[in-house]
């Protein structure tokens, strides 16, 4: 990997540039209306302040007068207007309609209003995942910005990470079962298992990184604003475990300036299964007007299963379980920091393993065993940020623990052989800490700040009669790492940006096995250093077309395993991995503010010593270096919006890749693909929006997702094939003044293809496995805010 030591140095000093901080200002902006008031706040400021909506824009104002942070004075003068303040960065704030907004009682038809002089032209989008004040014109990367409005969620948010990858194509996860798969952007997979692995995709509640080396959290996504996905590799701004890219949820802040909540609730049935039901709510109280408040949401789901166990003579043996909690205090103007203590508790449980075996009956299969699985997870962390200057400090410090527990038949096809059982425990703590500055406008923005993390892992196991199973070889890990990173980006002429960046990375890891018999000294791998560079050009070829070519950098850290056949003695170093990655991309028009818009990209990646979580022959899980991977791949989307209120949306991918330098017992050189990622993939969708009544109106969507053929793994044992399918979904909700009400379908077609060729690790042999789509499922909601 290029060594740019120059770079380094640039990130050194970046940290190093900072200005006196910024205190509460000094407001005295009369009453007057929202637009004329908000301006002035702006220009007092010194802050870009948009308001899109005339009506908003509008509405009375009351003013503010005393010294306030920004953030307050903004809640001040909304107060009454039924709007809020999204900030995009300490510099860039959007006003809207505020989710909480009551309906007026109707009133006489004003006189006609004088035209009052307030910008309202768009604002641009602001790529917040690239911790800077970035444009989404001017990002020179593939970013995908999904904004989350109260109604979908109410819809979606039960579905947790398959909502995400129901819009994004190029999205894709393994289907073993929630909370226990793994995602992929953009066809940069390593296996279709977990293990001691890192993941390819970071994944972040807001700033906060949600985890290591485990699999999707797949946390529900009530009450969150918005999703962010950045194709990978992202080594320099994200470090290791992003070579795929990252994943950010970002959550809906507290407001301190109202009270309001919001609540839904949905039943649904799965056709041949049973029944489930999903519940939420969020509440958000000032416990100081204007200076400190508190968001707190709850929710649950249960799935319902639809696979019939005859061996056992039960039915609906998947049955699924997930409920959790989340919370933000927030505390504005301590000493001009904004700071938020914020807590994350899920658990998800399933009764069951949701696979088949061809040959059996449909949705039925035969085990001797129930085959559950847990996966609880808790976080807790801390984010301040405060003006610095022209810039922003932003520092955030976390702790995350999540506790793995997977049991499965390990009896075997044989009938007549004694009843064995297989349990995997592993129990993971996570610590993580980041501080940056960053600073510059939304076409010259800069970063550059400093990150440690720590992870340990322990993954203990046992074989044997299920009454009183043995203990096998497990494997701890731990891994520690220091970080300095820095981002830039430059004028070269008007049109033309050129972006340059480096992350350097200390890092050290150790791992030994646990287990009867295994206990003894760590075995230290050796210091780790790895510079991770980016650099980037973003042209802008007219108002509404630019172009972008783009190299960047990933990696992940190395570790230790449990040898394969699964010697209590013997563990294997598996080496870290590296990824380079370059892109070439073309974005023509706004699809917030254009009737048609365009963005694809074409990329090329070379991935050295791939890390790969495996399992033998006997069913017992590993991890090593299968080689090195080339991929080649192209994705795009358009939009069209054909009416003001029909809207047509076309998404797809391309992708080729294969395995070279391929040790031998992984197969021949050229002939593997990388596991799990479909060749091809479509997303198709349609929107239509219609305003039945004065305060009633119907929202109509449908979708079509198309998936190609994919392989299980690399090597004979799990070359199996999947995918090639096709899933149709539909659904409408009617909108009234202060509540809805939603009906869903799910796979209409009831399409019965095989998603994931794996359930059941001890029955890999028989290479029959298959996992379908769930069928036919039929959702009927209701939401209301209050």
């Amino acid at each position: 990997m290029p060594r740019h030591r120059w770079t380094a140095a640039a990130v050194a000093l970046l940290c190093l540039l900072a200005t006196d901080p910024a205190h509460a200002r000094s407001f005295d902006i009369a009453p007057g209306p929202l637009g004329e008031v908000a301006g002035r706040i702006g220009a007092q400021a010194g802050i870009t302040i948009a308001i899109t909506d005339p009506d908003i824009a509008a509405r009375r104002s009351p003013g503010v007068r005393g010294d306030f942070p920004v953030r307050v004075a903004l809640d001040r003068a909304l107060r009454g207007t039924g709007a809020k303040a999204i900030f995009y960065d300490r510099a860039t704030v959007r006003i809207v309609r505020s989710r909480a907004e009551r309906k007026r009682p109707p009133r006489p038809k004003p006189a006609p209003r004088k035209a009052i002089a307030v910008q309202i032209d768009p604002i641009d989008i602001v790529v917040t995942a690239s911790k800077q004040n970035m444009a989404l014109d001017h990002f020179p990367g593939s970013a995908k910005i999904v904004g989350l409005d109260s109604d979908w969620l109410a819809r979606s948010a039960p579905d947790g990470t398959a909502a995400i990858t129901a819009v994004l194509p190029t999205l894709n996860a393994t289907n073993l079962g929630r909370g226990r798969n793994k995602i992929y952007v953009r066809g940069i997979a390593d296996s279709s298992f977990n293990g001691p692995t890192q993941a390819t995709v970071g994944q972040y509640l807001g700033d906060v990184r949600l985890s290591y080396n485990a699999p999707d959290p797949d946390l529900n996504l009530y009450d969150l604003d918005r999703v962010e996905v950045l194709a990978g590799p992202q080594g320099t701004l994200y470090g290791a475990g992003s070579i795929g890219g990252i994943v950010r949820l970002v959550p809906n802040g507290p407001d301190s300036g109202s009270a309001y909540a919001s609540a839904s609730a949905g039943i649904s049935a799965t056709r041949f299964g049973g029944v489930g039901g999903d519940v939420a709510a969020m509440v958000n109280l000032p416990l100081a007007e204007g200076r400190m408040g508190l968001r707190a949401v709850v929710y649950g789901a249960r799935e319902a299963g639809y696979i019939d166990d005859s061996g056992r003579n039960r039915r609906d043996i998947n049955d699924g379980l997930h409920f959790g909690q989340r919370l933000i205090w927030r505390i504005d103007d301590v000493a001009g920091w904004t700071v938020d203590v914020g807590g994350v508790h899920q658990r998800i449980s399933a009764d069951d393993g949701q696979y088949l075996l061809r040959g059996e009956p449909p949705l039925e299969r035969r085990n001797s065993l129930s085959q559950p699985f847990r996966n609880d997870y808790r976080l807790v962390y801390v984010t301040a940020r405060r003006p610095m200057g022209r810039g922003e400090l932003v520092s955030t410090a976390s702790v995350a623990r999540q506790d793995l527990s997977t049991v499965f038949d390990a009896t075997g096809p044989d009938p007549t052989a004694a009843l064995r059982r297989f349990e995997e425990q592993n129990d993971i703590t996570f610590w993580s800490h980041e501080t940056r500055l960053s600073g510059g406008g939304a076409k010259t923005p800069w970063v550059a700040g400093f990150a440690a993390i720590h992870n340990v892992s322990r993954v203990s196991r046992w074989l044997g009669p299920p009454e009183a199973p043995a203990q096998i070889a497990g494997v701890r890990n731990r891994q520690l790492e220091f970080s300095l990173f820095g981002q830039a980006t430059l004028p070269v002429t008007r049109a033309l940006h050129l972006t340059m960046g480096g992350r350097l990375s200390v890092g050290r890891g150790a791992g030994r096995l646990v287990g009867e018999g295994a206990d003894g000294p760590e075995e230290t791998s050796k210091r780790r250093v790895q510079f991770a560079s980016t650099v980037a050009l973003d042209w802008r070829l007219g108002p509404s077309l630019s172009i972008y070519a783009h190299y960047q950098e990933g990696f992940r850290a190395g570790g230790f395993a449990v040898a394969p056949a699964g010697s209590v003695t013997d563990s294997q170093e598996f080496l870290h991995d590296e990824l380079g990655q370059i892109e070439l991309g073309v974005r023509w028009r706004d699809k917030d503010r254009d009737r048609l818009s365009l963005r694809a990209a074409l990329f090329a990646v070379d991935w050295n010593n791939v890390q790969a979580d495996l399992v033998d022959e006997a069913g017992l899980p590993y991890t090593a270096n299968i080689g090195n991977g080339r991929i080649y791949g192209l994705d795009g989307e358009i939009q069209w919006r054909a009416t003001p209120s029909l809207t047509l949306t076309a998404s797809a991918f391309l992708n080729q890749s294969f395995l070279y330098d391929v040790p031998p017992e992984f197969g021949e050189p050229n002939k593997n693909t990388l596991p799990n990622i479909p060749d091809d993939g479509l997303r198709i969708g349609v929107e239509w929006r219609r305003q039945l009544a004065r305060k009633i109106g119907l929202t109509f969507n449908a979708s079509f997702r198309g998936f190609g053929k994919s392989n299980l793994g690399v090597g004979p044992l799990l070359d199996v094939s999947q995918g090639n399918y096709g899933v149709v979904g539909i659904g409408a909700r009617l909108a009234f003044p202060r509540f809805g009400l939603s009906l869903d379908i799910a796979n209409l077609g009831d399409t019965r293809a095989n998603t994931f060729a794996f359930g059941n690790p001890f029955e890999l042999a028989g290479r029959n496995q298959i996992t379908p789509v769930r069928p036919r499922t039929i959702r009927l909601g209701i939401d209301a805010r209050f």
